[in-house]
């Protein structure tokens, strides 16, 4: 459900800007990914994306394959430790399904940081239906930061410019 006065992506601000590769999860390039738009609310500290899964991602007739559901949850984890100017990959990832992802229906996935403990960052996300709010999966990962000649690299390749990360 859209509460008055919700943030929208019309008013929010992108996260991921740049979407001219093959990533699974936000690249445009990828003719079988998911294209993942993600956005940052201006007064938190959060990021999100909305997306419904079409029959192509189903596991189960009519339900979204876990693996999707993980990818997704992933993806948004990432992207808000990126969305900090940290460069980092997945080192451990926890995923609890709470409810069946239906196949074309709205959801909405959110990230946050839990902690930046220097190398290590913890990182936790939820899958909500967006028409009421209901958990459907939440999961909690652990990234690691990467070389700073890797971050160097995927910074020039994915946005451009310099990071400090």
């Amino acid at each position: 459900m859209v509460e008055a006065g919700a943030i929208t992506s019309s008013s929010a601000e992108p996260v991921n800007g740049r979407d001219d590769h093959g990533c699974f999860g936000c690249g445009r390039l990828n003719p079988h990914g998911l294209r993942l738009a993600f956005y940052r609310n201006p007064d938190e500290e959060r990021i999100w994306a909305s997306f419904t899964p079409a029959t192509e991602h189903e596991g189960f007739a009519g339900v979204t394959h876990g693996g999707i559901v993980t990818v997704v949850l992933d993806e948004a984890m990432g992207w808000v430790i990126f969305d900090r100017g940290i460069w980092a990959v997945t080192g451990k990832l926890s995923v609890t399904f709470r409810r069946p992802v239906e196949t074309g229906m709205a959801t909405r996935v959110r990230a946050w940081v839990i902690s930046d403990r220097g190398r290590a960052l913890q990182a936790a996300g939820e899958v909500r239906r967006e028409d009421d709010e209901a958990l459907l999966a939440e999961g909690t990962a652990t990234f690691v930061r990467v070389p700073e000649e890797q971050a160097r690299m995927w910074q020039a390749r994915y946005v451009g410019g310099t990071s400090d990360g």
